[in-house]
């Protein structure tokens, strides 16, 4: 099969920052399922994991990436009972596993979920990895739910990119809270907009655009930009007994100290948690994508598709890292094959 890679951690410019080569096709055993795949996503982790998972290194064998994928199931293996040849599937995988950048790919049946349908395939591919993101630090870190905080309120740091466009949703849709996001130019708060957003600040003046937009402390925070980089406003803006929770972490520590006199919870995510560690919950990653599934299928929730690329091609992931390392990323960019 095809596939692309990468040897070496390199700057994305640089000629073989990725390289197209060929390798045997994955064989199915056990839980896993063999799925051609008809289109892919790309998402801030991959980025991150090229520019640090080989750094003064040379490995003997590529290393594909990739943490989003649409396709058909080929193969299943001998424990599997969730699905069948011919069945089509999207999901986000496994970061210790190889990824998606490939023309098949091994991926365990508990982490995948059924493709929903009236959606094209890079419509599809955008979503599983952010939707999972989205969902479980709502409805699993932060254990929001509209029977107990409807119309209670929610502050997103980072509102357009992939993560923020579908939490934006998530959080007006499925648990009526009041949502204020982060935009500092006019496209990303159009789209923000666009998702659902009530209210949209410029995080360059973050305190005072909340006090003037009513806001000058939240029910909720979520950190989808750099957990440090807004801590001491995230402190300031957060109610008594309030709650935060971030995706991206710090080089730094985080000072979780502040949060104590008002009572704060804090809470990270990491979608690849339960599939690296095999979690005994690791089937809620299945059940939640087939519940995204639906809600995309009856309308709630929309696809956060906003950029497609014909061909797996070194250039058109390049092209893709491009993008997204440049932080000006609006939605998600899908590669159909």
């Amino acid at each position: 099969m095809k596939a692309i890679g990468f040897k070496t951690s390199l700057a994305i410019k640089e000629k073989d920052s990725f390289i197209a080569f060929e390798t045997q096709k994955p064989v199915s055993k056990g839980k896993d399922i063999l799925v051609k795949i008809a289109a892919v996503s790309v998402n801030p982790v991959d980025y991150k994991v090229r520019q640090n998972s080989a750094k003064d290194t040379v490995l003997n064998t590529p290393k594909i990436i990739g943490w989003d994928a649409v396709g058909t199931v080929e193969a299943v293996g001998n424990e599997v009972t969730l699905f069948k040849t011919g069945d089509q599937v999207f999901y986000a995988g496994d970061i210790t596993r190889p990824g998606s950048n490939a023309e098949y790919q091994l991926v365990d049946e508990r982490i995948v979920g059924r493709r929903p349908e009236g959606l094209t395939p890079e419509e599809a591919a955008a979503m599983p990895l952010t939707s999972l993101t989205a969902w479980e630090i709502l409805f699993d870190r932060m254990r929001i739910s509209a029977e107990k905080d409807k119309g209670k309120s929610i502050l997103m740091i980072g509102g357009a990119g992939g993560v923020g466009s579908i939490a934006i949703q998530l959080a007006k849709k499925i648990a009526g809270l009041n949502v204020i996001v982060t935009a500092s130019r006019p496209e990303t708060t159009e789209w923000c907009k666009e998702m659902g957003a009530d209210v949209v600040v410029n995080h360059k003046d973050l305190l005072n655009q909340m006090k003037e937009a009513g806001y000058p402390q939240v029910d909720f925070i979520l950190d989808f930009v750099n957990t440090n980089s807004y801590w001491d406003k995230m402190v300031e803006l957060i109610k008594p007994q309030g709650h935060i929770a971030s995706i991206t972490g710090s080089a730094d520590p985080v000072v979780l100290n502040d949060l104590k006199t008002k009572s704060v919870s804090f809470s990270w995510e990491f979608m690849f948690t339960r599939p690296m560690f095999q979690t005994e919950d690791m089937i809620a990653q299945h059940h939640i994508l087939n519940k995204v599934a639906a809600l995309l299928e009856n309308g709630t929730l929309k696809s956060t598709l906003t950029n497609t690329m014909n061909g797996l091609t070194v250039e058109n992931l390049k092209d893709a890292h491009t993008l997204l390392e440049s932080g000006k990323a609006i939605g998600k960019t899908v590669i159909k094959f």
